[in-house]
């Protein structure tokens, strides 16, 4: 009998070994982005309101699934992708991969997202060409992000849409 026990004990020990990292697995990708954000030490205004849903695999990856492309604005004009990538660490997002900001009328991409000190109230954003550094406070709420319909919208003239049209 106690040799039943033992094969029990062990198969059980053994289920659990593998069934426990995977519901740990479902139950981070069941929070809401912005609290994963915030537990990374990030602002949860990073991503905009309409995110479908997300991934963080054990590398430390994470994919970020939007309704679609959209566009918003921080400091100047964001533009997401409907995926974003980025390796996510405390306080950083490096490797970012679409989501590009609008800087003297160009687009370029973000490549890293840096809060090195949250005490500073600062947040670092390379840009490939340059570093900003913007006030946390721009970032405490997710933003509303103008769908695909909008940025069709903002490619016609302001004759044709007529002056009232805006973001």
């Amino acid at each position: 009998m106690a040799k039943h026990t033992q094969i029990l004990t062990l198969i059980f020990t053994f289920i659990t070994s593998i069934i426990l990292p995977i519901t740990q697995q479902e139950l981070v990708t069941e929070s809401s982005i912005h609290d994963l954000l915030k537990s990374k030490g990030l602002p949860v205004g990073l991503f905009p309101k309409e995110v479908e849903s997300f991934t963080l695999y054990d590398t430390g990856l994470l994919e970020v699934f939007l309704r679609g492309p959209c566009l918003t604005k921080f400091d100047t004009m964001a533009f997401y992708e409907s995926t974003i990538r980025a390796n996510l660490t405390y306080g950083s997002l490096t490797g970012v991969e679409g989501l590009s900001q609008e800087e003297l009328f160009l687009w370029l991409p973000v490549k890293d997202i840096i809060v090195d000190d949250p005490k500073s109230g600062l947040i670092l954003f390379d840009i490939g060409l340059a570093h900003k550094q913007l006030s946390l406070s721009l970032f405490e709420d997710p933003p509303d992000c103008k769908s695909e319909d909008m940025l069709n919208l903002k490619k016609r003239s302001r004759k044709e849409i007529g002056f009232d049209a805006q973001m």
